[in-house]
């Protein structure tokens, strides 16, 4: 008897494991909105990380986070470290390509609570009278991330989509004069 029980529980595993193995490793989330500003200022917003602690959604989940800035004030190689509570974790972002009013792409090393690299993306279009942002985050998950995620019932969009939301929002209304 104990031996069947050993022999369904090692079956479990084992199933569990290659359900696993065959999710994607890699993710992609993506957010966008329209705001009624130039595709400029919009940009100046983000491409100054030190402006991020005015709309940024971790900002606002940590205030006592102390963000450590590098490189230029803006633009390509401009970076800033944080540390903060389990909502924000440990990391670096580094601006790795700054097209003004168009583009902006972000390395992002996260230390903690897990280590590992992704890229987010800012895409910046005139429209009508106002500019669509269009923020993106996509990178890999490792086997144990996906094993916590399918265990939990999350993934990355649902991890992250409420706060890229959340954070366009603050955009808004930082690039429009209203916050």
């Amino acid at each position: 008897m104990i031996k069947r029980i050993l022999i369904a529980v090692i079956a479990l595993v084992l199933g569990f494991a290659g359900y696993i193995a065959m999710q994607p490793a890699q993710f992609k989330v993506s957010r966008s909105a329209t705001i009624a500003a130039t595709p400029a200022t919009v940009f100046e917003n983000v491409n100054d990380l030190r402006k991020w602690q005015a709309w940024s959604p971790w900002a606002k989940k940590d205030p006592n986070a102390k963000p450590v800035f590098s490189g230029p004030s803006a633009g390509k190689d401009a970076a800033m470290a944080w540390s903060g509570n389990d909502e924000v974790g440990e990391g670096k972002m580094t601006i790795v390509e700054s097209k003004p009013a168009e583009l902006i792409r972000i390395k992002l090393d996260f230390l903690k609570p897990f280590e590992g690299t992704s890229n987010s993306e800012f895409a910046f279009k005139p429209e009508g009278n106002g500019t669509a942002v269009t923020w993106s985050l996509t990178g890999e998950q490792g086997f144990v991330e996906r094993a916590i995620c399918a265990l939990m019932g999350l993934n990355m969009d649902k991890m992250i989509g409420g706060d890229y939301e959340a954070g366009l929002a603050a955009l808004q209304k930082v690039a429009e004069g209203k916050g």
